[in-house]
């Protein structure tokens, strides 16, 4: 079982302008920036450095007498020798003239092209931008951030629920739901349209909002007895993970809105993920992992899950399917277990695992190559990226002092928000710009196509 804290980092700044303001970071003096130019000596050509002082200067003097014909040897001498420079001195070192293995002019123009090769992307070591996150919630089992495909990000702090527009990097405040009222937030999940959203609360509700008119439209009560950490939608039914060990179906059309409920976790839920496939994917803090089908979720059956699997040894938070590979599941493991696993969903299999060194808080799969980003907890609070299925480490940025509880995605698959517990939201171009789609080939046409044949 891991520690989590309902209790927020009270580590307040000298000034603050409110949350999800940039930081800018602070530049160095001009005294700071100054430098000199120093040759460098082991590149300097000293022999050369001579003759230009001495014998070089004596050449020049002469050139009134030289016949032409001599001037054109001279000139093509120093070309050869290379002493047609100007400069004594050298402040660097010069690159190497690549050397080609094989000639131009020995390659006809009928030789066979190379096979383009693929270049290793640039993976930047920093974040792009750092957002303040004032009292976001220091607790391993929550989830309070989300990108909807609106492109619109919100995050709960502690009782209020912020929206920041990545289009013009606006903010704005959705709600804020005192203790009295039910708070704190301990949840929050864009519906797939980008327009709705869920939002868990302490009290055991659920509210679903419209954000464009900033009005709540219902709320779902009656499931949980205790608070919900867990919100995964498909389609219009969403599914709510509570303390209580319940995940729950929700159908937000309906008036009674409870249709199925999953019955095996007897700890708190707090990893829930629905497949392209329509499986659903639970972990909990009694260190387990579920994979539902839909269609087992009958009270009547004996067994309710297609596979109970107990490889982890701690709470399993950090769940993501995998997009280029429908039953291939990814799951992390918490402080005790510091552990990447990879699952057949189709036989329950355990197809791999990784020990990471430190606490798996969640995963999120790259949509344009076979990559995986973990984020962690003690000692490093790093970003992971790793190559699939290597599980080679390509990066790891560093830049939270404290446990990257949340990770999100941008709606292009290019971006990840991450938000920890030092209070920071942290921006990192990680997976890169996705390739533009290369146009379709032309058909070849056969020769006389336009011909009408004859049978």
């Amino acid at each position: 079982m891991d520690e989590g804290s309902m209790g927020s980092s009270h580590k307040r700044r000298a000034l603050w302008l409110g949350p999800l303001q940039e930081q800018v970071p602070k530049r160095k003096s001009n005294r700071e920036n100054l430098d000199r130019f120093i040759p460098n000596r082991a590149a300097m050509d000293f022999d050369y450095a001579h003759y230009m002082l001495t014998d070089g200067r004596k050449g020049k003097e002469n050139l009134a007498v030289i016949s032409p014909s001599r001037e054109a040897y001279q000139k093509k001498l120093a070309e050869a020798f290379n002493m047609n420079r100007t400069r004594i001195l050298v402040f660097k070192n010069k690159p190497s003239t690549p050397i080609d293995p094989i000639p131009q002019e020995f390659l006809s123009p009928s030789s066979p092209q190379t096979i383009p090769v693929k270049h290793r992307r640039h993976i930047p070591q920093s974040c792009e931008r750092t957002l303040d996150a004032p009292d976001i919630l220091d607790d391993f089992y929550l989830n309070l951030l989300d990108w909807g495909s609106s492109n619109v990000l919100a995050i709960a702090l502690r009782s209020t629920v912020y929206l920041w527009d990545a289009t013009n990097g606006s903010t704005s405040e959705l709600v804020t739901i005192d203790d009295d009222d039910g708070g704190p937030v301990t949840s929050v999940s864009w519906a797939p349209d980008g327009r709705h959203i869920a939002i868990g609360l302490n009290n055991s509700h659920v509210q679903i909002w419209d954000y464009t008119v900033n009005r709540q439209l219902r709320t779902l009560s009656g499931g949980h007895r205790q608070r919900v950490g867990s919100l995964a939608w498909n389609n219009h039914i969403l599914t709510t993970g509570g303390m209580d060990g319940k995940v729950i179906n929700n159908d937000v059309r309906v008036r009674s809105h409870i249709i199925e409920t999953y019955r095996g976790h007897h700890l708190e839920v707090c990893g829930l993920k629905w497949s392209a496939s329509f499986q659903l994917a639970s972990g909990g803090n009694d260190n387990l992992l579920y994979i539902w089908d839909k269609t087992m979720a009958s009270s009547s059956a004996p067994r309710q899950w297609l596979h109970r699997l107990e490889g982890h040894t701690a709470a399993v938070k950090a769940l993501a399917w995998c997009p280029f590979q429908g039953n291939l599941l990814a799951s992390g493991g918490g402080g005790g277990d510091q552990c990447i696993k990879f699952w057949n969903a189709h036989t329950g299999a355990c197809l791999n695992s990784i020990n990471t060194g430190s606490q798996v808080c969640s995963l999120l799969w790259n949509k344009n190559e076979r990559e995986l980003l973990s984020s962690h907890g003690f000692t490093q609070n790093q970003l992971t990226l790793w190559k699939y299925p290597s599980m080679v480490k390509m990066a790891e940025l560093t830049g939270h002092t404290s446990r990257v509880l949340f990770m999100t995605q941008s709606p292009d698959g290019c971006t990840v928000a991450s938000a920890a517990a030092d209070e920071t939201l942290r921006f990192w171009n990680v997976f890169g710009t996705p390739e533009a789609a290369k146009p379709a080939p032309k058909a070849k046409l056969e020769p006389f196509a336009h011909v009408s044949r004859i049978r």
